[in-house]
């Protein structure tokens, strides 16, 4: 019986900004590692138009690798490895780097505020010292006005689960540099969105 896959409305529209952004951010060749994968949408779209890149998909919860691994087998790119199942709160992770990318899209605010200390720590670990994470979804900035919808979605969030909520750039920011990463691009996306894009502190 094949895999069943899995269907995000929100994958199948975010998913080409993204990928222009990727295009616009990152190199023609590189090893690529996508944190909470979901239901595979994004990495099936991404590695056909990125054939210079090798992906390795990853996500917490082990019953959506057969959905990513589905969706793979369907974009037929040939560079993308089968999914494996990476939680960023266990340590190490059970990945081989250094990887020139790593993206965690839309997991930050439906996780536990510990998650974003852990992803910015397993990163500084695993990438290349050219390597870029970027980490995609809404964000509160300081001294920029917050959509009204990023203002409902939050309290949705918080009503859903106390320990969720969409996260302040800057603090966000003080994460990474604990652990020598800058924040050294911010992109505005569609649905009031953004990507930031981190990179190593020059010694």
């Amino acid at each position: 019986m094949d895999a069943p896959r899995l269907h995000s409305p929100a994958a199948e529209r975010n998913r080409q900004p993204i990928l222009d952004m990727l295009l616009e951010t990152l190199p023609p060749h590189g090893k690529a590692l996508e944190i909470a994968s979901g239901t595979g949408q994004h990495v099936a779209w991404f590695a056909p138009a990125m054939p210079g890149w090798t992906w390795q998909p990853s996500d917490a919860n082990a019953a959506s690798l057969p959905s990513v691994d589905a969706w793979a087998g369907d974009a037929g790119s040939g560079n993308i490895l089968p999914a494996i199942e990476l939680d960023v709160m266990s340590w190490p992770w059970p990945v081989q780097g250094p990887f020139d990318a790593i993206l965690c899209a839309n997991m930050l605010h439906i996780a536990p505020w510990a998650t974003c200390s852990a992803l910015m720590r397993g990163a500084a670990h695993a990438l290349a010292d050219t390597g870029r994470l970027i980490a995609y979804g809404p964000f509160l900035e300081d001294g920029r006005p917050t959509a009204a919808s990023n203002l409902a979605f939050d309290r949705d969030l918080r009503m859903r689960d106390p320990a969720w909520g969409i996260r302040s750039i800057q603090a966000v920011e003080a994460e990474a540099a604990s652990v020598g990463l800058a924040l050294t691009r911010r992109t505005d996306m569609p649905a009031n969105n953004l990507a930031l894009v981190f990179e190593r502190i020059a010694a």
